[in-house]
């Protein structure tokens, strides 16, 4: 097995103050890349860089909401100052303001997508400038989610922004090629803040926190582990084993790593001349919507009591 050494390389995680963008800047930095921590709260982002360096890694913090270009800026140079480069970037930032599409302000939904998508964009943008100036290639590894693949009720904006972020990888991964910048999307599902507030996780995550392990149905089954279990996934990314991986969309939770698919037709019917109103009513029903696609995030499968 290839040995997974990052010795040399900077990174920028963006939103790794807590939770799983910590977790990634641990295990970047667990394999020798110099990290750039990125948090709003200066004491969150101070302990995250103590808790690294205590570790024997390397890491320096900077605090500023991602979104602006202004932000994207000081981030790459902040790595450029401190390491005298950037090689990844890691764009996990993020927040939520969950409701239904009739209750979403204005305001709701521009946060969101200023954080996620907006913030993806500009940081990705500061760091593939960098990268192509450098001309030694790197990585860009985006942060999804399975709403963003399957959509969610309650978030048309964090869904939205997802969904947008899969497409951006994909087109980035066209452009950036040429440079050798890998450009992919990660899919992670973990226990965090957010999922424990799920009423049906909610028991597990707390046995968990207390020393138990999840039972395999969620680890394998839903794919359903801890932060540390979706880290393995950025250094890998970020290394020479992964240099041929672009433009993917790649789930992991708990034991479970999975390839997404991008959309793609999957039934098609065709008429002489064009379809009329009329004609789409009487063959949609056996052809093109004789299966339908479902949506939404699969609720989990718990065992029978």
């Amino acid at each position: 097995m290839p040995s997974i050494d990052l010795t040399g390389k900077a990174a920028v995680v963006t939103g790794s103050g807590r939770g799983l963008g910590l977790a990634y800047a641990h295990a970047l930095a667990a394999h020798g890349a110099s990290v750039v921590v990125n948090d709003v709260d200066e004491a969150v982002a101070e302990a995250a860089v103590k808790s690294i360096t205590e570790a024997g890694g390397t890491a320096v913090a900077e605090v500023v909401p991602v979104g602006t270009t202004e932000a994207a800026d000081r981030l790459v140079n902040r790595a450029v100052e401190e390491f005298g480069r950037l090689d990844i970037l890691v764009t996990n930032a993020g927040i939520l303001r969950d409701k239904v599409l009739w209750k979403m302000t204005d305001d709701d939904f521009d946060a969101v997508i200023t954080t996620h998508l907006k913030g993806t964009f500009t940081c990705a943008r500061a760091a593939a400038v960098r990268m192509r100036e450098q001309g030694e290639g790197g990585t860009l590894i985006l942060v999804g989610s399975p709403a963003g693949q399957r959509g969610n009720f309650g978030q048309t904006n964090y869904a939205a922004a997802k969904a947008g972020i899969a497409a951006m990888a994909r087109t980035w991964s066209m452009e950036l090629g040429r440079a050798n910048i890998t450009v992919n999307a990660i899919v992670p599902v973990a226990a965090t803040a957010m999922t424990e507030t799920i009423p049906a996780f909610a028991p597990y995550i707390e046995a968990m926190k207390n020393g138990e392990p999840l039972p395999d149905f969620l680890r394998k089954g839903e794919g359903f582990g801890t932060p540390e279990d979706c880290a393995a996934l950025v250094p890998f990314l970020a290394s020479e084993a992964a240099r041929s991986v672009t433009g993917q969309c790649i789930g992991i939770g708990g034991d479970k790593v999975a390839l997404w698919s991008h959309p793609q037709e999957i039934a098609a019917a065709y008429a002489d001349g064009g379809w009329t109103p009329d004609t789409l009513a009487h063959v949609w029903p056996t052809s093109v919507g004789a299966e339908l696609q479902s949506v939404g995030v699969p609720a989990p499968k718990f065992p029978e009591a």
